[in-house]
């Protein structure tokens, strides 16, 4: 992954440079967004097979299998498929607790999880955008085009950031000068930008804005340290299945239309005769010929064995080399165990506390940012004490599940077990529920049958 740097010191003594910010945008448009752009393509199904071509009058079905989509829906539903929850680690108050999730609510922080998974598998990496909502003091969070923001960090060994930049181009239909729209966030302003896409030094008349959320407020997100998207490095083994593909369904387009060959007759004596003949071949489906003449269609010999043999590999490599399964595949049935469905997924697993690493260390900056924007508020909140914890829906053996409950019950607190169930949102709750049921149970056999002293019924007075 190429990181974008920038000396600090030259940064603090002149601040913003649109000649310097033009030459990192170009950099970026031309070096780093051919490949993203291609990887969020094939997720949207623009295969390179789209563009191929053959001789004319040759069959050419272009089929996409897109195994890009399945690959990164697959990654993204399991490592976020449930929404992001949130608990305070060494303190008691609800309160702030509430107040963070419920600004978490109204930025729409959800959403943009959802957008950031997705935009991390196609691409390796995501970033968003921290604002106040116009006319409003609300905190709202949006996600940007990771084909068109970057990040800047110094050139020390700790790469602290600098500056982040998202942009998009502009071109003027009158005087077709192309122009970067450009929005530049430090960790005090906001600086947006109109760069001519030309060499030179060019004047800073744009007034920044200041936003007050102590950090820069573009988060990014990694997919992995390399900032690798999930199907990235298997486009070529896509590629090569499409074609195979093609080929398959073009031989067949092309058996249909085999060459008819007439040994000892011909259909006529001049063109006029043979055209007609072909008609009449064409319509009835009938051929007449002298005896001791026969005729055959001119076929190519499939090997449907060998091609559904690499077929497969093909397929196989793709899943295997991503770390995501093919849950179409015989392997994933109804019938396996717990542990054989985990031993399944295991790779997926890795992948997914990759993501998870990353994507906590983007979470608690989004924390500090709503933390610093609150204190004008004059609300005081901790994030470092604030823990994000990610649900997986894993398929379980629901019986397997119950009898190890039933196996741990006196040995692990009844509040662990519960909280194994998933279809059990507050364990506690759940506690409790239980608790008042027996309450109202044991409260109706007393009134049935009476009260019970030394294992002998009492009367109850009238």
């Amino acid at each position: 992954m190429y990181t974008f740097t920038y000396n600090r010191q030259k940064f603090e003594d002149n601040g913003i440079n649109k000649e310097e910010i033009r030459k990192l945008i170009s950099y970026h448009h031309t070096q780093i967004a051919p490949t993203l752009m291609k990887n969020v393509a094939y997720y949207e199904g623009d295969h390179d097979i789209l563009n191929r071509t053959r001789k004319k009058d040759a069959p050419n079905q272009k089929p996409v299998c897109n195994h890009a989509k399945d690959i990164a829906d697959t990654a993204t539903g399991f490592f976020i498929g449930s929404p992001i929850s949130y608990t305070l680690v060494g303190k008691d108050n609800e309160e702030e607790l509430d107040i963070i999730t419920d600004a978490l609510d109204t930025a729409g922080a959800d959403d943009v999880d959802q957008d950031n998974a997705l935009d991390m598998s196609q691409c390796g990496r995501a970033y968003e955008y921290l604002y106040a909502a116009q006319g409003t003091t609300d905190i709202k969070i949006k996600n940007l085009e990771a084909t068109h923001t970057f990040m800047v960090c110094d050139d020390t060994i700790e790469q602290n950031e600098l500056f982040a930049v998202y942009y998009y181009l502009r071109k003027e239909t009158n005087t077709s000068i192309t122009k970067f729209k450009a929005t530049v966030c430090t960790a005090t302003e906001i600086y947006d930008l109109t760069i001519v896409d030309t060499e030179g030094n060019q004047v800073l008349t744009e007034k920044p804005t200041p936003h007050f959320f102590g950090k820069i407020p573009i988060v990014e997100y990694l997919n992995n340290k390399h900032g690798i998207g999930d199907y990235e490095q298997q486009i070529g083994l896509m590629d090569a299945y499409n074609t195979l593909m093609a080929d398959r369904v073009n031989d067949k387009a092309q058996f249909i239309d085999a060459l008819l060959v007439l040994y000892g007759a011909i259909l006529g004596d001049n063109q006029d005769e043979t055209s007609e003949a072909m008609k009449v071949l064409k319509d009835e489906k009938l051929l007449e010929l002298p005896e001791g003449s026969r005729a055959e269609y001119l076929t190519r010999t499939f090997d449907e064995t060998g091609v559904e043999v690499l077929r497969k590999a093909i397929k196989e490599d793709i899943y295997t080399f991503s770390h995501v399964p093919n849950l179409t595949d015989e392997n994933f049935v109804g019938n396996s165990s717990g542990v054989a469905m985990e031993y399944k997924l295991l790779g997926l697993m890795m992948l997914t506390n990759t993501k998870e690493k990353y994507y906590r260390k983007g979470l608690r900056k989004r924390l500090e940012c709503i933390a610093n924007y609150l204190k004008l508020k004059a609300i005081q909140l901790h994030p470092g004490a604030v823990v994000p914890e990610f649900t997986r829906k894993l398929p379980k053996n629901l019986v397997e599940l119950s009898q190890m409950i039933a196996n741990l019950k006196g040995t692990v607190s009844q509040k662990t077990l519960i909280s194994q169930l998933d279809f059990v949102e507050d364990a506690q709750s759940e506690i409790d529920a239980v608790d008042e049921e027996n309450e109202k149970a044991t409260e109706r056999q007393r009134k049935m049958f009476g009260t019970f002293e030394n294992d002998k019924p009492v009367e109850q007075d009238e």
